[in-house]
């Protein structure tokens, strides 16, 4: 047997599947999912959203709802347990066959459920508008938004 001319060359043949990431001897570009921000064409100007007053604006209703819900539900939350230790007389009336403690601890399912169900319906508003602050940034100036 001949001698390899080359012994130093790496022997493990070129193989790849069409979502490596790298695949080998090829030059076409990556497929969609595997690009980076710097190989897609078809990337936000993220910079340029977070100037727009629009998105400020989208921001500040966003934290404008979202803190004081998240602070009405922990304070509705750890009313249980600081009522039962400091009120315990209060939450031992009775409603009918339970205490008021049970009574407030059922509710804390059904104000969870109306938290959710508002949030849901604002989170469908909020992405609606960050949908139309998208489409205007390929708009022209002075074009009017769909």
């Amino acid at each position: 047997m001949p001698e390899d001319p080359n012994p130093d060359r790496d022997l493990t043949p070129e193989v790849s599947a069409e979502t490596d990431v790298a695949r080998l001897g090829h030059t076409s570009p990556p497929p969609a999912h595997e690009q980076t921000a710097d190989e897609d064409a078809d990337v936000v100007d993220w910079d340029r959203v977070a100037a727009m007053e629009q998105f400020k604006a989208l921001l500040k209703a966003k934290i404008a709802f979202i803190v004081p819900a998240t602070l009405f539900f922990v304070v509705y939350y750890f009313a249980l347990p600081v009522l039962v230790g400091w009120f315990p007389e209060l939450m031992e009336k009775r409603i009918g066959p339970v205490n008021l403690a049970y009574v407030f601890a059922l509710s804390q399912f059904f104000m969870a459920w109306a938290v959710a169900f508002v949030y849901l319906r604002k989170a469908a508003k909020f992405d609606e508008e960050a949908r139309q602050i998208i489409a205007r940034l390929d708009q022209p100036k002075g074009a009017k938004p769909e």
